[in-house]
């Protein structure tokens, strides 16, 4: 039997990994697809000097896949940890990342729009942000955290807890995303972006200063999952 092929992709090319999340479906972010983005990461970490993650046409990503977070407590902390790591990770990284935020991008995709460099998202009838609260889960805090660094203050309280859900041009005024454009020109545009970064910006400043801005707040939050973890509990 055959192994199960990755939803996720990655190609190198002129210093720029470009990262491609493709389940088919709603991008759902289970084990095979944090697999993925993981092996993807050090591939980027290793050979470029910076990334682009983009989505499948209309859908970015549906956030955790949730047969796995409502099969139990223990499962469900278990993907949300993996999550958390990656998101950090993100945050962390040390070369500019940029998304292509092909669609829908909600839960824990919208997360990942506050953990990366640029967000171009596309034009259209998509939903973006964190609809936690309204689907019967709490917002842990690192997630809480990573977003109030990235959002406005006047649209943080609309956005966490009261689980607002934006249209692209809500969102690029909220600061979920950067730049808005035509769905066939997301991933394009992310890419020239990113390679932009990649010639502009001198490795060894960037990754200092990305640790000076963002060291000690992901590192606070890591000090921090486990509580966060244990405090989580779907549908209360």
């Amino acid at each position: 039997m055959s192994e199960p092929q990755s939803p996720v992709t990655t190609t190198i090319d002129d210093g720029v990994a470009v990262i491609r999340l493709d389940d088919g479906k709603a991008n759902a972010l289970g084990h095979d697809a944090l697999d993925g983005l993981e092996a993807a990461l050090d591939a980027a970490e290793a050979d470029a000097r910076a990334a682009v993650l983009v989505g499948r046409d209309g859908k970015f990503s549906a956030g955790f896949d949730l047969s796995v977070m409502t099969s139990g407590p223990e499962q469900a902390r278990d993907l949300l940890g993996r999550g958390a790591q990656l998101g950090l990770r993100v945050f962390e990284f040390p070369i500019p990342v940029v998304l292509g935020v092909t669609g829908h991008a909600l839960a824990m995709g919208g997360i990942l729009l506050c953990c990366a460099d640029v967000r171009i998202g596309a034009q259209g009838p998509f939903k973006l942000g964190l609809n936690e609260v309204r689907i019967g889960m709490p917002v842990p805090r690192f997630a809480v955290e990573l977003c109030r660094n990235a959002l406005s203050k006047q649209a943080f309280n609309s956005a966490i807890q009261l689980a607002h859900v934006h249209s692209p041009d809500e969102a690029l005024a909220a600061g979920f995303l950067d730049e808005v454009t035509d769905p066939a020109d997301v991933e394009r545009r992310a890419i020239e972006v990113a390679t932009e970064l990649a010639e502009a910006l001198h490795p060894a400043p960037f990754r200092l200063t990305r640790r000076n801005c963002r060291g000690d707040l992901a590192a606070a939050l890591r000090q921090s999952l486990a509580d966060d973890l244990a405090e989580f509990n779907v549908g209360n």
